[in-house]
């Protein structure tokens, strides 16, 4: 009897690893059908990652959105899973346990399955509490195994990891190759391995396409036992996103393998309203070199989702660069050849940050590290001139434990700024908070909502939850799409009165803007257009030789534009900020 291969739709990674935005939930009703009608999927992603936050940014009830998304799939018989972070939940920094539970439990009633669950590091201390919550509240545990190529991530270190979460109840494995460069000899090796321990776990691979391996990694994966594929589906499949459903289909058809028959007048009609979706608006924040594939990436093991944060942030650094570049009478570098440094200078200090994989979180530390290192060394000084706390953190072992050993470097340099490692749990490091957010919430005279579901938004995603209360995030967002027709239509630059803008106090260099929270990082924290800040609220910082100066608003006022990027160098006087 021929091997039986099942598919799961990446519904929502589909939009993550190509721009900023996601569907709205009425677009998402729209399409569910028609996804349903298909008939070969026996699984889809439907939330998790940045799908609440960014209903949030919509002035959008997330929990609405889940429910009514969900619905379809659920009276199909379709699973639907969702992803999760571990120790940072659905956000990208830290969650407290008790924030951590309740989710489980809210997702599992709004009618997700399966909990995919993943730490960056493979930190299985950070998995116990994902397989225990998820279990606990009657969902499949799913733990993921973050893929990544290096000397010390082999087949018998992501054995050990399975070992672990295995022991603590895990119900399925999942191959998270979430930069494609997994090698598919070895990716078949695993599967192979985890099979004949385990026959009665189920794995799932799931690659993205940026390097062009995961099709030959599905073949040998698929041959070695797997049970289920990621696959994504036209307009918006591979590029930096995942294989296509039809190749995958076509190549396991070849194989051998008894794969599901494509209804394709449904695959069409779900292509063209995807097609529709991306016209509508999604399309103004999808960045054109999301869909293009590059082998580069083998190298730097950078995952294809964080190509246009990148991009971004390169263009923010190239003009500063060339300019000191030009000051000492060297070559200006075209966008390309900045792109390629970067990808070197990821590979050179990856080892020496201990071989963290590159995935959300840490694949931003990493990368933010690697740019602020160019930018020191383009200006005569030293690598790890600057290091944010977040990446500070990782390496201090706050987020777990790093797979590698660190550079003797930065241990001596975590020594000389009074830095400690930490070698505990991970979750200790932050308290239970729900108690805080139900007073909050009963303060406001908030509902709770459907199984506390109101309380866990406020609880995992604060910041996005007030100002969708507030009406702030709907008003914030449209204007955000009126700006980018204008820019994309018009592409003209208004004149600004010098009294709503915000000087430089001094000379220096643009680092991360901050937002409420203070922190250079992560990326879903910064300042925003349309953002209230308060006087005296600290909305970016300057670094100025190797000291870091706070940068505070000098009035209440609402955030209109930011005239500047990270890594442009200001003079004193310099335009940082509009206000409206």
């Amino acid at each position: 009897m021929k091997q039986k291969i099942k598919f799961s739709l990446l519904y929502r990674d589909m939009w993550q690893s190509s721009g900023k935005y996601q569907p709205r939930v009425d677009q998402l009703e729209a399409v569910a059908p028609h996804i349903v009608n298909m008939g070969c999927f026996d699984r889809i992603e439907t939330n998790g990652g940045a799908f609440e936050q960014v209903q949030l940014l919509y002035g959008e009830n997330p929990n609405t959105a889940v429910r009514e998304w969900l619905k379809p799939f659920n009276k199909a018989g379709i699973q639907t899973h969702m992803l999760e972070r571990a120790l940072n939940g659905i956000r990208m920094y830290p969650v407290p346990a008790d924030v951590r539970r309740l989710m489980y439990k809210v997702k599992k009633a709004q009618g997700v399955d399966i909990a995919r669950s993943f730490c960056g590091l493979n930190d299985h201390r950070n998995l116990e509490l994902s397989v225990k919550y998820a279990r606990e509240a009657g969902m499949i545990s799913q733990a993921a195994l973050s893929i990544t190529h290096s000397p010390v991530h082999t087949v018998d270190y992501f054995m050990g990891v399975v070992d672990r979460v295995v022991d603590y109840g895990a119900d399925e494995i999942c191959l998270k190759d979430m930069a494609g460069v997994g090698r598919p000899a070895s990716l078949g090796e695993l599967v192979k391995r985890i099979k004949k321990k385990y026959p009665g776990i189920l794995v799932q691979y799931h690659g993205h396409s940026g390097p062009g391996m995961s099709v030959a990694s599905m073949l040998e994966v698929a041959r070695a036992g797997a049970d289920y594929l990621d696959v994504a589906m036209e307009p918006l499949s591979w590029g930096m996103v995942h294989p296509d459903l039809i190749a995958v289909h076509a190549v396991m058809q070849d194989a051998g393998f008894d794969v599901p028959e494509i209804n394709m007048d449904e695959y069409m009609k779900v292509r063209s309203l995807t097609q529709e979706f991306i016209d509508d608006f999604l399309g103004y924040f999808i960045d054109p070199r999301n869909r293009q594939m590059t082998s580069l990436l083998i190298g730097s093991g950078l995952p294809g989702g964080m190509m246009g944060s990148m991009m971004a942030d390169l263009k923010g650094v190239h003009q500063g660069i060339n300019a000191a570049l030009k000051a000492k009478n060297k070559p200006e570098l075209t966008e390309d050849e900045l792109v390629v440094w970067l990808f070197r200078e990821v590979e050179h200090i990856w080892p020496m940050m201990g071989y963290p994989p590159l995935v959300t979180p840490f694949s931003q530390y990493v990368k933010n590290v690697a740019l602020m290192n160019i930018v020191s060394l383009v200006n005569g000084k030293e690598r790890f001139a600057m290091i944010d706390p977040n990446s500070w953190d990782m390496l201090l072992g706050r987020a777990g434990t790093l797979p590698g050993p660190l550079a003797p470097e930065l241990i001596e340099l975590a020594k000389k700024e009074g830095k400690e490692f930490y070698e505990g749990n991970p979750q200790d490091n932050y308290p239970d908070a729900l108690d805080t957010y139900r007073r909050e919430m009963e303060e406001n005279k908030w509902p709770l909502g459907d199984d506390d579901e109101e309380l866990f938004e406020l609880a995992m995603h604060d910041r996005q939850y007030r100002d969708y209360k507030s009406g702030v995030a709907k008003t914030r967002f449209l204007k955000e799409v009126e700006d980018k027709k204008a820019e994309m239509m018009q592409g003209g630059t208004p004149k600004i009165s010098r009294k709503n803008l915000l000087f430089a106090p001094e000379d220096g260099t643009v680092l991360i803007y901050s937002g409420a929270t203070s922190t250079y990082w992560p990326e879903e924290e910064l300042l925003i257009t349309g953002e209230e800040v308060k006087k005296g609220e600290i909305i970016l910082y300057l670094m100025i030789g190797k000291s870091i100066r706070e940068v505070c608003s000098d009035r209440d006022g609402t955030v209109n534009k930011l005239l500047v990027k990270n890594g442009n160098k200001v003079k004193k006087g310099d335009p940082l900020i509009e206000y409206r």
